[in-house]
């Protein structure tokens, strides 16, 4: 416990990184309510989520935080 606090005092939390950043999931929200003309969407999640390099639990898990 005195080395995370050391390094808390440090101004460093731990964990990782997040894979998508804000711009990244405000994008990934837009290609998700796209429709096309069919009135269908128009990317599919493991479509938007190839796009960005993440898996699809990814990006359902930010789409659920909107």
């Amino acid at each position: 416990m005195d080395g995370v606090a050391a390094t808390r005092a440090r101004g460093r939390t731990g964990g990782q990184k997040p894979k998508l950043r804000p711009r990244q999931i405000q994008l990934a929200r837009e290609m998700y309510d796209e429709l096309g003309p069919d009135g269908k969407r128009k990317y599919t999640v493991q479509h938007i989520a190839e796009e960005f390099g993440v898996s699809r639990p990814t990006i359902y898990r930010h789409l659920e935080k909107t």
